[in-house]
């Protein structure tokens, strides 16, 4: 059986940096959306250091960077997007990380969620990887399982009135070794133009030729026109 027959509805998207879930899965987010479903994003990070001018003030950019998110939410049609907060630059997989977005779990109580690669990849040419992307991979994996699942785990979650929750699919993005792919054919008009609202990261041309030319070659790899790529875990 194939993840669309599964009966899914609900779908969440965990990631450090505002723009990251754009770049990683816009394309898979924008089918969920066309399909009905109610998608969540979490950001764990404030975006507050991801410019070079030096005119910006961090508090400044965090302004910026959660309008571009939320303006990307709507291009998208998230149901939400949630800000927890935590430093750009600085996040690190720590147990209160992982609280909060088991809270958001169980909140929100989705069916498949995606994450980053907690694992630094090598083996491409430029590179290397952002430290938070890593972090934040490693807390959701571990807020997905246990601590959304288990009753005794952050009991201040169930007095806020937030029951455990099983998520039943988890997603890795980025992952070295990915057995799932998704066909984004007709939704790439739609990734191209919920990443392009990130204005203060990106161009328009060079991040057109960067999303259609990256799934591009995802697909070409099972016979799709365009496609992203996940390592996929059912619970």
């Amino acid at each position: 059986m194939t993840w669309q027959q599964e009966g899914y509805h609900r779908g969440m998207v965990v990631v450090a940096h505002p723009d990251d879930a754009e770049w990683g899965c816009a394309g898979t987010v924008a089918l969920w959306c066309a399909m009905g479903w109610d998608v969540v994003y979490v950001m764990c990070t404030d975006g507050s250091k991801g410019s070079s001018d030096p005119e910006m003030t961090a508090q400044q950019l965090v302004e910026v960077r959660t309008r571009e998110q939320q303006n990307a939410g709507k291009v998208l049609g998230l149901r939400d997007v949630v800000f927890l907060g935590y430093e750009d630059a600085m996040l690190q997989p720590t147990l209160d990380v992982r609280r909060d977005i088991a809270r958001e779990i169980r909140r929100h109580r989705p069916d498949v969620l995606i994450c980053q690669s907690p694992v630094r990849n090598l083996t491409g040419d430029g590179y290397i990887g952002h430290p938070d992307h890593f972090a934040a991979g490693e807390a959701a994996m571990a807020a997905v399982y246990p601590t959304a699942r288990d009753r005794l785990t952050n009991p201040e979650l169930l007095e806020e009135g937030l029951e455990p929750h099983n998520v039943r699919e988890l997603w890795v993005n980025d992952h070295a070794n990915p057995d799932l792919y998704v066909d984004v054919s007709q939704h790439i008009h739609t990734a191209v133009q919920a990443i392009k609202q990130h204005k203060s990261q990106v161009g328009d041309e060079e991040v057109e030729k960067h999303m259609k030319s990256w799934r591009t070659r995802t697909g070409e790899k099972v016979g799709l026109h365009y496609a992203e790529s996940f390592k996929r875990f059912r619970f």
